[in-house]
């Protein structure tokens, strides 16, 4: 799936972060402004986190597929899963709120596949945040290799039976709506060294998925990263609740790990040990398409809730306009 440059071949990675519905759209602009410049088909390698990872799966399910795109954007318009599945998970004394989340990836998206039915389209990290290791843990699959899951310190096995589905929703666990997944050894045989591992939202760990696209043995020379992620904005009102010191502690360390890896990425591509990056987040206004879009686009809700059409619009809008501001900008070869 590579893309011919000068007559060598040059291999593309895009990275597609968290953020709920309103990232997933973001990104859908994103794909779709990349089908138009005719580089779509040529993307090597998705690394996805929670709303990514729902975006992300659902088109690698799909790849190649004339309608998936529109099929992406008709159901972020027509499903608010968060709501039911917190409701169903409390009323059901069978399954947890994680269960009844996953069961409606499946229903609506994923239709009972495993990860070994992405094997028809580029490689595919769906990330997850291991609370027993505080280390990422992927689920892989896709571009001609095997299916796997695991961490580098617990260890990788493989993994073509596991539910797509419970992939996706333990990359989107988010805390405190989500509970995390559990695996056990009959699933995850290296869980037994610590008794049981708990998968919660990537985000945790890296809320843009990058770590996946900057090993040696994915061997990209271009990386765009899509950051969808909610903005951190100054609070003119900052909370005094000691509750709420945690969730703006949170923001607060996403931030600056957001920054650290933006750094990372940079010079990493100047010593000559990292893909050529080209980032922008969702609240940038160079390369915009309309004055007011990067600020109407950040203000929209983290959750699982369905779309409007005007915040589709904007959404949709704005990241294809910055990723092809940043292709223009920073890598133009890739479509001259």
């Amino acid at each position: 799936m590579s893309i011919s440059i000068n007559g060598q071949q040059r291999r593309i990675g895009l990275a597609l972060s968290g953020g709920g519905f309103r990232a997933a759209a973001f990104h859908l602009g994103v794909m779709r402004k990349l089908q138009s410049l005719g580089l779509f088909a040529s993307i090597d390698l998705l690394s996805c986190v929670s709303g990514g990872s729902i975006a992300g799966a659902f088109v690698a399910l799909n790849w190649g597929k004339a309608s998936v795109l529109d099929e992406l954007e008709n159901y972020l318009a027509t499903r608010s899963i968060a709501v039911s599945s917190v409701i169903g998970g409390i009323l059901d004394p069978f399954e947890s709120r994680l269960d009844k989340l996953a069961g409606t990836y499946d229903r609506d998206l994923f239709k009972g596949a495993r990860l070994s039915a992405l094997r028809g389209g580029p490689r595919i990290y769906l990330n997850a945040t291991n609370l027993a290791t505080g280390n990422m843990f992927f689920f892989v699959a896709g571009g001609a290799g095997p299916e796997e899951m695991g961490e580098h310190e617990l260890g990788v096995v493989p993994g073509p039976d596991f539910s797509l589905a419970r992939a996706v929703a333990a990359s989107s666990a988010f805390p405190p709506v989500f509970p995390p997944l559990r695996l056990e050894s009959p699933e995850y045989i290296p869980a037994s060294q610590v008794d049981y591992v708990t998968l919660a939202d990537g985000g945790v760990y890296d809320n843009m998925g990058v770590n996946p696209t900057l090993r040696a043995r994915n061997a990209l020379d271009y990386l765009i990263v899509s950051d969808g992620g909610k903005p951190f904005a100054n609070d003119a009102q900052p909370t005094e609740s000691g509750a709420m010191v945690l969730k703006a502690a949170l923001d607060i360390m996403m931030e600056q790990i957001r920054g650290l890896e933006f750094d990372r990425m940079e010079h990493r591509h100047k010593a000559g040990l990292g893909p050529k990056p080209m980032w922008f987040s969702i609240d940038s206004v160079v390369g915009q398409a309309q004055d007011g879009d990067a600020q109407f686009a950040g203000s929209i809700a983290t959750n699982l809730m369905a779309l409007n059409a005007a915040q589709r619009a904007v959404l949709i809008r704005h990241g294809g306009a910055l990723v092809e501001s940043r292709i223009r900008g920073y890598a133009p070869e890739l479509i001259q």
